[in-house]
């Protein structure tokens, strides 16, 4: 009898604890600051360059020193900008299905789960990716430092 009620007490604070973290998330999701908008609007607008072939919009958006992480490889800068240029890889649609950001001081963390439709070596191809986006805020603007891609395993 005692390990029923302790078993029903455990599992009454665990649906409280899950509602309570859920209704934060939807908080939180629903309704993002000023400076959180500003990071996904950049990010969503990246998107859009990239798919483009903006090279330009592109090169003063990364950081000189910004470094791109691929299911292939990494690549600095100009590396990112020659494939795109090329059409090496050509980012056809990213559909956002999720996103956040945090802020470090001066440092931007965006977190996007997309579905990316993509042309690579001639083949399209869609995968689901977790990417990470990290900007640095220099003289007032927000610069790309990394871009990485993490393929979800999941739908």
């Amino acid at each position: 009898m005692k390990a029923s009620f302790i078993a029903l007490c455990f599992l009454l604070v665990s649906v409280q604890a899950a509602f309570a973290q859920a209704n934060q998330a939807n908080a939180t999701a629903a309704s993002p600051t000023n400076a959180e908008q500003e990071i996904i609007d950049l990010s969503k607008e990246k998107w859009l360059w990239m798919a483009e072939r903006k090279v330009d919009a592109l090169n003063a958006l990364f950081h000189d020193e910004a470094v791109f992480v691929h299911m292939g490889g990494t690549m600095s800068k100009e590396q990112e900008l020659g494939v795109i240029e090329t059409g090496r890889i050509q980012y056809k649609q990213a559909d956002i299905q999720e996103v956040s950001v945090r802020f470090i001081e001066s440092t931007a963390i965006l977190l996007n789960r997309i579905r990316l439709v993509a042309v690579v070596g001639g083949n399209e191809v869609v995968n689901p990716f977790m990417v990470t986006e990290v900007y640095v805020k220099q003289n007032g603007a927000w610069k790309l430092g990394s871009l990485s891609f993490t393929r979800l395993m999941g739908p």
